[in-house]
């Protein structure tokens, strides 16, 4: 008989836990009604998760998780309340429905409450390719986990120590309904394996990871090739050296690039603009970046990690630039923060569906031979960016190039600047994306940023 550990999860019953939470939702819109709400809208969702650590070829946790939610939100005109339970009992959920009521009796008017325009909810629904359960048990993920950390230890005799490993698989299922007839239901899945490890000894060691991450297990990274590359990266870092102060070009790796994408981001988002918290109010028609610099949004992306056909409103997604030619073409908006500015929303309440940074270079071995002489970063420490100004300063650590190739890592260093002269100054990105996010970006270089060091 199979102890509980090793037991494979149930058959794949999602499309009927759907139809559940839909009609869970429908019910509760008719109650909201019956209260004499003016609008509402409901959220259901389900997750189902396994994660499991193990460190030095021992297990640390295994964890198997189940969570729901359902969140109510009513309208009494521009009165709003919301409230939420995880219980689908029908006394619970009456019991949601008068506490939402009850909360939108003690709430203002506001001009921008409500929901989207009813002319802009989603007709039509489709899956992305987003749907791939993981048939896979605790005692499968243990032995994944080991098998990783194990590869990491056995590649490199400099990895003296390990930071652990991990393997995690999640399952969501989601339904969005609203009073204008809208329902809609997604159905998402992710996977992901890591390893953290540590080399040398003493004062010179050194810690980095390397982790893959996908929506199918099909496209994970192997286990082992998790471990070596972990290994890989943490080696490379031993006997860093420090650098004087100086201005120099710099490129951020592929996945350190992103970061600059999402600080954009931010800074073109509704709630950052009506509360005029942002860098870039009244950027729209204005050129931030070079002539050739692009970003567009992908929501029909087939298996990108934001995919959507609408939004958290309901809104139809659609393609869409967010930089062409360098210029911003439109910013980050939900119907609230649309109105509080006196603009329409962009279907993005809830967030952005799928960036793609236009690339105008090579891979990041054709960048290091274009840039000649600089700073690779491949680490970010802290959180020193500005969101008013664009002041940006953070610990980094990475390689010292010369002659277009890698001579030394580097450490204890800071690299500042202004964001807006970042964006300006920013001259290739590099065709060498990183697949594990929505924020899909090559290398960028920076053709000059301050990098504080020794001297």
């Amino acid at each position: 008989m199979n102890s509980p550990i090793s037991q494979a999860r149930p058959a794949d019953d999602s499309r009927e836990r759907l139809q559940h939470l839909s009609a869970i939702a429908e019910r509760l819109l008719e109650r909201c009604k019956a209260a004499g709400a003016s609008q509402a809208e409901v959220s259901c969702n389900e997750d189902t998760g396994l994660a499991v650590n193990v460190r030095m070829g021992e297990v640390e946790t295994v964890e198997a998780t189940r969570d729901r939610g359902i969140a109510v939100t009513v309208y009494f005109g521009q009165r709003k309340g919301s409230a939420s339970t995880a219980d689908q009992r029908e006394a619970s959920l009456d019991a949601t429905v008068a506490q939402a009521c009850a909360i939108a009796g003690f709430t203002e008017d506001d001009a921008a409450a409500g929901l989207a325009d009813p002319a802009l909810m989603a007709t039509t629904q489709r899956e992305f390719d987003g749907w791939h359960p993981w048939d896979i048990d605790a005692q499968r993920a243990i032995d994944l986990a080991l098998a990783c950390e194990q590869a990491g230890r056995d590649s490199d005799p400099r990895v003296s120590n390990s930071d652990g490993a991990s393997v995690n698989s999640n399952a969501s299922l989601s339904v969005y309904a609203n009073s204008h007839g809208f329902l809609g239901g997604e159905r998402s899945t992710s996977h992901s394996i890591g390893c953290a490890l540590i080399a040398g000894e003493g004062e010179a060691m050194q810690r980095d990871s390397w982790y893959s991450a996908a929506l199918a297990q099909s496209d994970l990274e192997s286990a082992a090739d998790v471990g070596r590359k972990a290994a890989q990266r943490t080696v490379e870092r031993l006997q860093p050296r420090h650098l004087p102060t100086a201005e120099v070009p710099v490129l951020f790796h592929a996945e350190i690039a992103r970061s600059l994408v999402a600080h954009y981001v931010s800074a073109i988002s509704g709630g950052a603009l009506y509360r005029r918290a942002s860098f870039l109010m009244d950027s729209v028609g204005q050129r931030v970046f070079p002539d050739w610099f692009g970003i567009d949004e992908l929501p029909f992306l087939a298996r990108g990690f934001r995919s959507a056909a609408f939004d958290a409103e309901g809104v139809a997604t659609r393609e869409s630039p967010l930089v062409r030619e360098g210029v911003v073409q439109r910013y980050v908006l939900g119907s609230y923060s649309a109105r509080k500015l006196g603009l329409a929303t962009t279907a993005n309440a809830g967030g952005v569906h799928n960036l793609q940074v236009h690339a105008n270079a090579g891979d990041l071995e054709s960048m290091l031979r274009g840039m000649h002489r600089g700073l690779l970063v491949t680490d970010l420490m802290g959180q020193g960016v500005n969101p008013i100004t664009g002041d940006y300063s953070r610990g980094a650590a990475g390689f010292w190039v010369e002659g277009g190739r890698i001579v030394h890592p580097v450490d204890g260093i800071t690299i500042a600047g202004n964001l807006k002269q970042v964006f300006a100054a920013i001259e290739a990105v590099g065709s060498d994306i990183d697949p594990r996010s929505h924020l899909r970006s090559g290398s960028i270089l920076v053709g000059r940023m301050t990098v504080a060091g020794s001297g």
